[in-house]
C-alpha cells in the first residue's frame, strides 16, 4: 500500500483548515492509511490562481481535489470555500469524498 500525498491549501485566518486536517487524519486512520500531509498557505490572489485554489480549505490527494468535478472548475479565488455535500453546505469536504480519494490513492 502506498502513502498518498495530501495537500491542504488554506489562507491565514481560515476557520476551517484545521478541521479539514482533522477530517483527513480521522478518515486515514479508519482506513489504516498513513498519508503524507502538506499544509500549504496560499498568500494572495496571484498564488490562488497559480495553485488552482478553489478556496480555503482545499483538500487534494495525489494532486486531485477530493470534491467530485472540482478538477474541471476554473473559478480560482482567494476566499473561503463552501462545499455542498449530502448533508448540505459545509466549510470542509464530505468525509465520503476524502475516504474515496484516500482509498483509491492507497490501492
Amino acid at each position: 500500500m502506498s502513502r498518498p500525498r495530501v495537500e491542504i491549501l488554506y489562507f491565514e485566518g481560515c476557520p476551517n483548515h484545521e478541521a479539514a486536517r482533522g477530517l483527513v487524519e480521522r478518515v486515514a486512520a479508519a482506513l489504516h492509511v498513513q498519508p503524507e500531509i502538506d499544509v500549504v498557505e496560499v498568500r494572495d490572489a496571484d498564488a490562488a490562481t497559480e495553485l488552482r485554489f478553489l478556496g480555503s480549505p482545499t483538500v487534494r490527494v495525489n494532486g486531485r481535489d477530493v470534491e467530485p468535478g472540482a478538477d474541471e472548475r476554473g473559478d480560482f479565488a482567494f476566499s473561503c470555500r463552501v462545499y455542498r455535500g449530502e448533508r448540505g453546505f459545509s466549510g470542509q469536504p464530505d468525509a465520503g469524498w476524502v475516504r474515496q480519494a484516500l482509498s483509491e490513492a492507497a490501492a
